[in-house]
């Protein structure tokens, strides 16, 4: 027999029941007969259902209200509930570059934007213990580049400090006070070198301590060691176009990428070599990937050649083809992808977009089940989701994103409606601890470890700890047009000279009666 769809298969099991209404039951029987004398008349075999099985055999499934089928989930019923608008941020000055990136990051201490601010690139860095509402125009920021900044990542491990990249060609990773800053912030506790374009994505390595990956316009992504200063590792030639997104799987072993090129691919870093490669969106919008977590899975998200956007699968065993490919719309706006591992529910942000759709992730085909999505008439330019460590348990959060818009950031709880005051342990298994499971050291040396993790129950603590001990590297500053010129004809002079130093010895040996 030849495939049958899914609705011949769920006929099968349908058993009419005294709570459903007569004329959805009639409603249903006569799409049943009817699909059923479309298949004969195409040849099919109708396979008539065993007496032993029902669709109570499918606990994963159940009947609603005429006939609809339902998919249980303890996730089915999520809702976005938005903070309210004294507790949300506005008045801020988002950057206005066009480079791809997320625009805002934040973790338990703080939050921050890239700014829209003259005189080189800027972000703004502010503390959740600071009041909500109108941002003052004259907030200090960190304005240590050059050129406009366009990435930020916050210390997996450390609250204080954050890394930003830049135009300028540069990495810097700076220490923000627990309070916030006072004063505009210009030197970082340490400066990474060695890029020769722009660079794009920074990303901090989710397992080993003081370890970040960053891609640049050179095609080359680089892993560095902050507290020394020094690129440890560096693929080079693995890429033939301008990377667009990077991110690390869960035990931090691995990096995959998507490029300009329409390509994703799976990178060892420790080893520079690209385990597997595959086309993934033939569209022209720039694509995103994430890694699902403990999943072992890979979701990628771009466009057609049509224009529409579409997500994908991966098994990163096997880029041969996707395991899924599910289109989404023809909206225009770039889509973000959010993964929260211990709930296994994705969010899926188009910028641009007002609404945040949420999926859950499984283990079994299809794979990816839509769940719901929250909607807002503010259209929203960068998302931000927030570490597992900042919901609040006692009620039933399971997730925070921060969404940031033209002038606003708004925090958006997602949280499952219970009504019982126990804590949730099937909703809040351990989480990461912000803790390091490996130094940079052993991580280079070629060990794994999986993160480390610690109970929600009672709400979360995070240990102190003391912060890294920078062997800052002078910043060689590139020399202006100007600058390369006036070397140019002082060393044609130098040149000049000596030629004529050499003309007048060889007169003087020729005087003194030499050959």
């Amino acid at each position: 027999m030849r495939h049958v769809p899914i609705f011949y298969i769920l006929c099968l099991f349908y058993e009419p029941s005294s709570s459903v209404p007569q004329r959805a039951t009639s409603q249903w029987m006569r799409q049943v007969a009817y699909f059923c004398d479309c298949a004969q008349a195409a040849g099919e075999q109708i396979p008539k259902r065993p007496a032993s099985l029902s669709l109570h055999s499918f606990p994963s499934f159940h009947i609603a209200m005429a006939g609809r089928v339902v998919r249980s989930s303890k996730f089915r019923h999520v809702f976005g509930q938005p903070f309210k608008k004294e507790n949300c941020y506005d008045e801020l000055k988002v950057t206005r570059t066009a480079w791809d990136s997320n625009y805002v990051a934040a973790n338990p201490l703080f939050f921050a934007v890239l700014w829209e601010a003259g005189g080189g690139g800027s972000f703004a860095v502010y503390p959740w213990s600071a009041p909500a509402g109108k941002i003052d125009p004259k907030l200090p920021l960190v304005a240590g580049h050059k050129s406009a900044v366009l990435d930020i990542d916050f210390h997996p491990f450390n609250d204080n400090l954050i890394a930003s990249v830049s135009e300028d060609c540069t990495a810097k990773i700076w220490h923000i006070p627990s309070t916030g800053l006072t004063s505009t912030l210009t030197e970082p506790v340490q400066t990474l070198n060695g890029h020769k374009r722009k660079v794009g994505t920074v990303k901090f390595n989710p397992i080993a301590d003081n370890l970040v990956a960053t891609s640049s316009g050179d095609f080359s992504v680089k892993i560095w060691d902050i507290e020394k200063g020094q690129a440890k590792l560096s693929v080079d030639g693995q890429h033939s176009d301008l990377i667009l997104s990077v991110d690390w799987n869960f035990n931090g072993s691995l990096l995959a990428t998507s490029s300009k090129d329409k390509k994703v691919r799976l990178v060892d870093p420790r080893s520079n070599l690209v385990a597997q490669e595959a086309e993934a969106h033939l569209g022209i919008k720039p694509s995103r990937l994430v890694w699902l977590g403990q999943k072992e899975k890979l979701f990628t998200c771009g466009s057609t050649k049509t224009s529409e956007r579409e997500y994908c699968l991966w098994d990163p065993r096997d880029f041969s083809k996707p395991l899924s490919r599910t289109s989404v719309d023809s909206a225009s706006g770039v889509l973000m992808p959010f993964y929260d591992n211990d709930t296994s529910v994705l969010f899926l942000g188009g910028k641009g977009d007002g609404n945040i759709r949420y999926f859950e992730v499984t283990d079994e085909a299809p794979y990816i089940f839509p769940l719901s999505e929250f909607k807002s008439n503010n259209p929203q330019r960068g998302l931000a989701l927030m570490p597992k460590r900042t919901v609040n348990v006692s009620e039933c959060e399971i997730v925070r994103i921060l969404k940031l818009g033209v002038k606003t950031l708004e925090p958006i709880s997602f949280l499952v409606p219970r009504k019982s005051d126990i804590f949730q342990d099937d909703l809040y298994p351990d989480a990461p601890s912000g803790e390091p499971s490996l130094t940079g050291d052993e991580w280079l040396s070629g060990k794994n470890a999986n993160p480390k993790t610690a109970s929600m129950q009672g709400g979360f603590v995070q240990k102190e700890r003391a912060a890294p001990v920078f062997d800052k590297q002078e910043e060689t500053k590139p020399k202006s047009e100007k600058e390369l010129q006036a070397e140019i004809e002082q060393l044609t002079k130098r040149v000049a000279y000596l030629e004529s130093e050499l003309v007048k010895k060889d007169s003087k040996i020729k005087e003194l009666g030499g050959n």
